[in-house]
């Protein structure tokens, strides 16, 4: 399962990393990036769109907190 993963960083600056066809799309400001992925999902800080199932198999696998934190890094 492919996932789209964008980080915010304000005045419509973005980091987007993944197909645009993923089956999810999860987006999080660059602000809440330091957060455990999961606790900002379930704070709400973290949005999904799409399949759930790949949502969650990301951010047990590691992979979301992988690809936020490259794409938070990015100058």
């Amino acid at each position: 399962m492919s996932v789209k993963y964008t980080v915010s960083f304000g005045k419509g600056e973005k980091a987007s990393e993944g197909p645009d066809n993923a089956d999810v799309a999860v987006s999080i400001d660059a602000k809440f990036t330091s957060m455990d992925p999961t606790a900002a999902f379930m704070l709400g800080k973290l949005k999904a769109e799409g399949n759930t199932r790949a949502l969650f198999e990301a951010l047990w696998s590691g992979e979301a907190e992988s690809a936020i934190s490259r794409l938070a890094s990015r100058p």
